[in-house]
């Protein structure tokens, strides 16, 4: 079977600063897959480069059989690929219903598929429903974090990239958030999954990649990469087994 996502030797650079070299990865159909590091290891990085918000000094992106590299990232968009970048960026002065409804755009012509899009992610995110007529900008973080992920999924993704989605969260959220995620997986979305949580990520994902340095260090089944030693050089000089904890 070929990858839905498939990365090869890439080389990212931000003007004459190289960034990452040699980066190569795959996701498959139905995959929740995990890209794991140190602060600048080169994780969101790889993950603007896949979205199409940084095109690659070298290297290929291909895309369910389709050479992507040099696609920009509204037409990768229409072919699948949602990007729920760090930060929580909600549109503040709108409310949570016309958050949803610009994450569908692509369907603004069907106002039926709308409201049954917004129906869905209400379903998946009770809180947002009562929250409907609320302005984006004063829901709490966790809030926040929902709403972009509903908002992604209005777009009805093949592959869901995620940056960092438990930053600044309480433990509680956090542990919301990735049931939400592995939900999402179960209803037929592939995942590239960035997260500095190694424990989160590693639970949630079935494979990783280790970053350090803009390069990938080790790869494999998340089960193989909590026991491996290799992992500590991307968490600060912390041991596999608290990086995992």
């Amino acid at each position: 079977m070929s990858a839905l996502l498939a990365a090869e030797r890439l080389e990212l650079a931000y003007g004459q600063v190289p960034a990452c070299r040699e980066i190569t990865l795959h996701v498959d159909e139905g995959e929740i897959v995990t890209l794991i590091g140190a602060n600048g290891a080169g994780k969101s990085t790889t993950l603007r480069a896949i979205a199409g918000a940084l095109f690659p000094r070298a290297g290929a992106i291909r895309f369910a059989g389709r050479d992507i590299t040099r696609l920009p990232s509204h037409e990768r968009s229409k072919l699948g690929i949602a990007l729920v970048p760090e930060g929580r960026h909600v549109f503040p002065f709108l409310t949570v219903r016309e958050n949803l409804e610009l994450g569908g755009f692509k369907f603004r012509k069907n106002a039926a598929k709308i409201r049954s899009l917004i129906d869905r992610m209400f379903g998946m995110f009770p809180r947002l429903k009562a929250r409907a007529s609320q302005n984006a900008g004063t829901l709490s973080g966790g809030e926040q974090q929902m709403l972009v992920l509903g908002r992604a999924m209005m777009s009805e993704p093949r592959l869901l990239c995620l940056d960092e989605p438990s930053l600044g969260l309480a433990p509680l959220v956090v542990q919301d958030i990735f049931r939400t995620i592995r939900s999402i997986n179960e209803g037929g979305t592939s995942v590239l999954l960035v997260e500095q949580n190694a424990r989160y990520a590693l639970e949630t994902a079935s494979r990783g990649y280790v970053l350090q340095t803009g390069s990938i260090i080790v790869s494999g089944a998340c089960s193989m990469l909590k026991q491996d030693e290799r992992v500590q050089q991307a968490y600060l000089g912390r041991s596999a087994a608290v990086a995992a904890q």
